[in-house]
């Protein structure tokens, strides 16, 4: 019966919005897997650069699969884009040890085991406050974690001089939205009562986030607005999640790109949801939320990726919101490559822009 349902949809309805309208998982059983989705296979996303297609290619030869062909369990154990980034680093001779100049360390934050922080900070003794980073990872809330997403906050603390809080939240489908959203705000109150002992500045403090994450960052602003909390500086939302739309263009161009394609999306959707109308909530249709009041916005997108028109409509609702933002494409990459700018040109170029705009907000206190 859900077969019949999905395949007969066009591909507009795989999105956010259209694929929920099957009922999500009744069981919190992360080996349950749901009805099929397809895309056109005539549907060619544009071409990636040398560099992000060779790392295309390592994550194919470790056996990458499909996100939307396995249970949350299948997808978890198998290889991420980090692992074919090694890869091709391993094949070219280069230590994929990670950088020494920045030391971490895990606490928690809540009782539950998922509910814990990484602490970045740059290596060696400091007689000042350094500026504050509060980092989210993305996965599409289901899968991932925080050794997947270990690049881009090890980056920020070492190329601004930052404690970098990276923050793990409870998983779909074993705890559904909105489980992810309320762990990110319990996580920042935690943040904002013992950053000063990891040496960090609340005065000076920025959201970062890629993916489910980049939304995290945007709707933990929201919620510190919301609760008269400390606003950070500046946001760094990397292709967010945005917009549950079903006609996306974005989703179109980009139906079969690698590795987020559009069914991937609504795979992500029926084990987050608790009901189709979840994917309506302004939380995950953020174009729709109350944007005002919320600091500068820096937007990274990539050009093959399903997700590319999310932070466009974004942008376009902060302006309208009154929020000044600024959004880049950068050609030639796909989803999840910002954290590869060891191996990828183009992920090192979205690196330094995305520091760049970070910078001022960060490097002088305010009085």
């Amino acid at each position: 019966m859900h077969r019949t349902l999905f395949t007969a949809i066009p591909l507009v309805a795989l999105a956010f919005a259209g694929a929920a309208t099957a009922q999500p998982v009744s069981s919190n059983s992360p080996d349950v897997r749901p009805p099929a989705f397809r895309a056109p296979s005539n549907q060619r996303p544009p071409r990636a650069a040398p560099d992000m297609q060779a790392v295309l290619d390592a994550h194919a030869r470790l056996g990458a699969r499909p996100i939307h062909l396995g249970t949350p369990n299948q997808v978890r154990a198998g290889p991420t884009p980090t692992d074919a980034v090694k890869a091709v680093m391993a094949a070219r001779g280069t230590s994929t040890a990670p950088d020494p100049s920045v030391v971490t360390r895990e606490l928690a934050y809540g009782r539950n085991a998922w509910q814990k922080a990484r602490i970045y900070s740059p290596a060696g003794p400091t007689n000042r406050q350094r500026p504050l980073i509060v980092y989210y990872h993305g996965g599409g809330w289901v899968i991932a974690d925080l050794d997947v997403y270990d690049s881009a906050p090890r980056m920020l603390a070492k190329k601004l001089d930052a404690v970098v809080v990276s923050v793990e939240y409870r998983h779909a489908p074993e705890y559904k939205f909105p489980a992810q959203h309320n762990d990110a705000i319990a996580a920042y109150r935690w943040v904002l009562s013992n950053a000063r002992a990891w040496g960090g500045d609340v005065n000076r403090m920025a959201f970062a986030g890629e993916s489910a994450g980049g939304n995290l960052a945007i709707n933990t602003a929201i919620a510190a607005r919301n609760n008269r909390l400390p606003m950070p500086r500046h946001i760094l939302s990397v292709y967010p999640i945005a917009d549950s739309s079903p006609t996306l263009r974005s989703r179109i161009v980009n139906a079969n790109a690698k590795p987020l394609a559009t069914p991937d999306l609504a795979w992500f959707a029926h084990y987050f949801s608790r009901r189709p109308s979840d994917v309506q909530d302004p939380r995950i249709n953020l174009v729709r939320a109350n944007l005002r009041g919320l600091p500068p916005v820096t937007i990274v997108s990539a050009e093959i990726d399903p997700l590319l028109s999310d932070g466009l409509n974004l942008t376009t609702a902060l302006r309208r919101a009154g929020v000044p933002v600024v959004q880049r494409t950068f050609p030639g990459v796909t989803h999840e490559f910002f954290g590869m700018g060891s191996v990828v040109r183009g992920a090192m170029q979205a690196n330094n822009w995305a520091v760049s705009r970070l910078r001022p907000a960060l490097s002088v206190r305010r009085r």
